[in-house]
């Protein structure tokens, strides 16, 4: 879609008028909080909003029926959730949630850290739309499936190749000139652009792009991984420590669950999965986490059903939507109906005759709000109930 009226993305200083009310997003770069960051989102989300914390699949967060926007501000600049009012918005970046902790990459945690940082010192930047995505993906592919506006992805030999345009521009560069390059792209994005929201709605862009820019692209290009999935259960660290991946069932945290988490004292990473990661654990402590957080709705089972849908906010959030999707999914997972995938191509049928079997992503109307990117069966709600439609081998 071309961005033919002012972007209208939401951020904690812009809220999105849904219809249960005020809806603000807190973008966390690289999706890492600090124990107290996590107990202020929850304090927001129970102070300030209806009780719970969104995941986004841009491992950003959102706090639905805002009843006060200027306290949410305040409270959330005091935790560093608001580093800067003219640029919040722009600080789209996923990065590899286990980089420097899990297997044999670099560790990208730095550059996530100087982009945002030359980001925020840039105040041309703050003009990008709030739809554009960086990603650095330290090579193991895991969010260059994201098909980023603009990234890196890690060669393994302190070489990243640039990422425009979800695919690979043909153009390397080193760990040094990584951030310096992803910034200079982004300014050639502001001047290319004639209202565009993304990179991939410019005509060529990638190659005007690198032209613009005085990059010479080599012939090698990456295949780029197709989907992703979120890090789940216990993940043995390098350094002898535990992460513990956990799913949330279809990206709502209550507040009360993420008390707990900040209660546990140790760095969490949201990851663009809609699931998040408690990182530096002792095996002891690793397992009383489980203990303690697997009743109250996280998810360590890496063949958990709720690992595989997704879903959109439904009503009563949206007025498009013509059903509570988040119930009738839900009920289906509840009821065990997983056993085998079911495909109508057209048909509508009631919400108690789809099981949910595979990837899904269930959608209150046909704009597929939220829908991840990779093949995925749709099911969409109607006048008449759902449609699904498997994905096309």
């Amino acid at each position: 879609m071309s961005r033919t009226t002012a972007d209208s993305c939401p951020g904690v200083l812009r809220l999105h008028e849904a219809a249960d009310g005020p809806l603000a997003r807190v973008r966390v770069p690289g999706g890492r909080l600090t124990p107290a960051q996590v107990q202020a989102l929850a304090e927001a989300a129970n102070r300030l909003g209806d009780g719970n914390i969104e995941l986004t699949s841009r491992g950003n967060v959102q706090l639905r029926q805002v009843r006060d926007a200027g306290a949410l501000a305040d409270l959330l600049d005091s935790a560093g959730l608001l580093p800067s009012r003219t640029h919040e918005r722009v600080r789209n970046i996923i990065a590899s949630p286990l980089s420097g902790r899990i297997g044999p990459h670099p560790d990208i945690r730095p550059l996530v850290s100087a982009l945002d940082a030359r980001l925020l010192a840039s105040p041309r930047l703050a003009g990008l739309p709030g739809r554009v995505l960086f990603t650095v993906d330290d090579g193991r592919g895991d969010v260059s499936s994201l098909r980023p506006d603009i990234g890196i992805h890690g060669l393994g030999d302190d070489r990243f190749a640039l990422l425009l345009a979800g695919r690979d521009s043909g153009v390397r560069v080193s760990a040094v000139q990584a951030v310096e390059t992803l910034l200079a792209a982004a300014h050639g994005f502001l001047e290319l652009g004639t209202g565009q929201w993304r990179l991939q709605e410019i005509e060529d862009g990638a190659e005007r792009l690198t032209a613009r820019m005085g990059l010479s692209p080599g012939t090698e290009r990456l295949e780029l991984p197709e989907v992703a999935g979120p890090p789940i259960g216990w993940l043995p660290q390098d350094d002898g420590l535990v992460t513990l991946g956990a799913g949330v069932r279809l990206g709502s945290l209550p507040a009360r669950t993420a008390e707990f988490l900040a209660a546990i004292e140790r760095p969490i990473l949201l990851t663009p999965w809609r699931s998040l990661a408690i990182t530096d654990l002792g095996e002891g402590p690793a397992e009383q986490v489980v203990r303690v957080l697997a009743p109250m709705g996280l998810v360590f089972d890496a063949d958990s059903p709720w690992l595989r849908i997704t879903a959109c906010a439904g009503r009563p959030g949206c007025a498009k939507s013509h059903t509570d999707i988040r119930a009738d999914v839900t009920a289906a997972v509840e009821a065990g109906r997983t056993t085998a995938p079911r495909t109508t191509e057209g048909d509508a049928v009631p919400a108690a005759a789809i099981v949910t079997a595979g990837r899904q992503h269930w959608s209150g109307c046909d704009r597929h709000c939220g829908r991840p990117t990779g093949p995925i069966t749709e099911v969409t709600a109607g006048p008449g109930g759902y449609r699904v439609v498997s994905p096309i081998d």
